[in-house]
């Protein structure tokens, strides 16, 4: 990486922590998406693989459900879902902030950031693990990063440099 694209990204890991720092933390499994998910008859589904729960930011579970690394749902339909979930959680009282374009924001940053983290470990498991499956989940990752960054006037510089890595 050049000094600019040094630059860019670590502009950007500031923008993407200040994000998780202001939202409520509450529980977060970390790794909650559709492959550690079993279907349960009769009951809620069976959840897996929760070894890496945390304390975390409010959206990182529901952006990692919805803008799952290995399936694709419509933008429309995800953007639906997170305003109901938002407002199911201010009618519940979890969340003082009824803002909804706020909320969205803070989904849409962790979203960012979960899949920089998500195509990190995908690229780890590849050469250092000798487990190339993952990589044909890259380019629809990168593309969730590209086309919400460019939503955004703090990180529409990331969609130019994610660009060139499409596959």
């Amino acid at each position: 990486l050049n000094n600019a694209e040094h630059k860019l990204l670590d502009t950007t890991f500031t923008t993407l922590v200040n994000n998780a720092l202001q939202q409520p933390q509450v529980f977060v499994h970390r790794d909650y998406h559709s492959r550690n998910l079993m279907n349960i008859e009769g009951a809620y589904p069976g959840i897996i693989d929760h070894q890496d729960a945390v304390k975390g930011p409010i959206t990182y579970d529901l952006v990692s459900l919805l803008r799952d690394c290995y399936i694709k749902w419509s933008d429309e339909k995800v953007k639906t879902l997170a305003i109901k979930f938002h407002t199911n959680l201010v009618k519940k009282n979890i969340l003082q902030n009824n803002d909804t374009s706020t909320f969205i924001k803070w989904f849409d940053l962790m979203g960012i950031q979960r899949h920089l983290k998500a195509i990190g470990i995908f690229s780890r498991l590849n050469f250092r693990d000798n487990k190339p499956n993952y990589l044909s989940d890259i380019p629809r990752t990168l593309n969730y990063i590209k086309t919400v960054a460019e939503n955004y006037s703090e990180t529409e510089q990331l969609t130019d440099f994610v660009s060139r890595f499409e596959l």
